[in-house]
């Protein structure tokens, strides 16, 4: 028997989602990133006789809808007709009209094309800085293969000649990798980089760094780092995960061997924090195949992924810092 409620409404309560836009509102600089974006906008939409273009704030926020729930522009423009949680956080509840997903997506290439997805990350990682959230005295490195279609029944008729494939146990991976350096001491990113996924993770450990680190950790892919020419004459101190082959061989009667596991196990302690972006990308964020062709726009995207996640992570420190 269904119960009345007298003419009133049912006790309002916060979803998951709600509560996730509410956190991310109070944290995100909103202000610093459109005045970033803002002088490239101007003029970007103007058409004589046009209609009027949207608010850079409305549509960054749209972009950043986007990539918390992994949406395509078509998709995020039916979610902004269906969805009053999502109109409301983009301030266009009672608005008229909509934007498009041609106006999301020239939103979308003017970030591209000027490049500013990287400087929006400067700037997200500027603001942890300032509340002392990045202490850059240590950095960890690692790789993560995001998958890409490999399938030929497109268009072209042809695979995506910017990803490639890669071995990794006895399994064959075909996309990109995903490079990040992380703070030691907080397990936030500061560096990324996106290249093939055939790319050696080694060779990209240089461009990880960003120079003030004394002490470097990453995983057995990264065997021989500080002998590379351009490592030599830094001041850093690498500590590297041993082979598993090597390290399963360790005896753990003879007290040397077993110091050897020890430090091993203290390091892979330290190098956990790497990993821990890497699953809000992929698991909270469902950025787990590439949307795009090339490498430059999936770059771009892992690069605003990064900057929100870094936010995410450092939500309550953020928000009791701002009171």
């Amino acid at each position: 028997m269904n119960q009345t409620t007298l003419g009133f409404e049912p006790l309002h309560k916060k979803t998951r989602k709600e509560v996730f836009l509410q956190e991310m509102e109070r944290v995100v600089p909103w202000a610093e990133l459109v005045a970033l974006i803002q002088p490239h906008a101007r003029g970007a939409h103007q058409a004589l006789g046009g209609r009027p273009p949207f608010a850079v704030q409305t549509m960054l926020r749209i972009h950043c809808l986007q990539l918390w729930w992994n949406l395509s522009d078509p998709a995020m423009e039916e979610e902004l007709h269906e969805r009053p949680l999502y109109r409301r956080f983009v301030g266009l509840e009672g608005a008229a009209r909509m934007p498009d997903e041609s106006t999301i997506l020239r939103f979308r290439h003017l970030l591209e094309k000027h490049q500013l997805a990287q400087r929006i990350f400067e700037v997200v990682n500027a603001e942890l800085a300032r509340q002392g959230l990045m202490l850059r005295t240590g950095t960890i490195v690692d790789a993560s293969i995001i998958a890409a279609p490999s399938s030929t029944k497109n268009s072209k008729g042809e695979r995506d000649p910017e990803m490639h494939q890669t071995k990794k146990g006895n399994q064959w991976h075909f996309g990109m990798k995903a490079h990040i350096g992380v703070d030691a001491d907080s397990g936030l990113v500061h560096t990324v980089i996106g290249t093939a996924a055939n790319v050696s993770d080694v060779t990209q450990a240089c461009g990880l760094l960003h120079g003030q680190e004394q002490h470097a950790w990453g995983d057995a892919g990264y065997q021989g780092v500080d002998k590379r020419e351009e490592h030599l004459g830094r001041q850093v101190r690498w500590s590297v995960a041993m082979r598993p082959g090597k390290r399963r061989l360790l005896d753990r009667s003879d007290p040397v061997q077993q110091l050897q596991e020890q430090v091993q196990r203290l390091n892979a302690g330290i190098r956990a924090k790497v990993e821990h972006p890497f699953r809000i990308i992929k698991q909270q964020f469902g950025y787990a195949k590439v949307r795009y062709r090339g490498l430059t726009k999936n770059t771009a995207r892992l690069t605003m992924l990064f900057a929100l996640g870094n936010l995410w992570m450092a939500r309550r420190e953020l928000q009791q810092a701002r009171g």
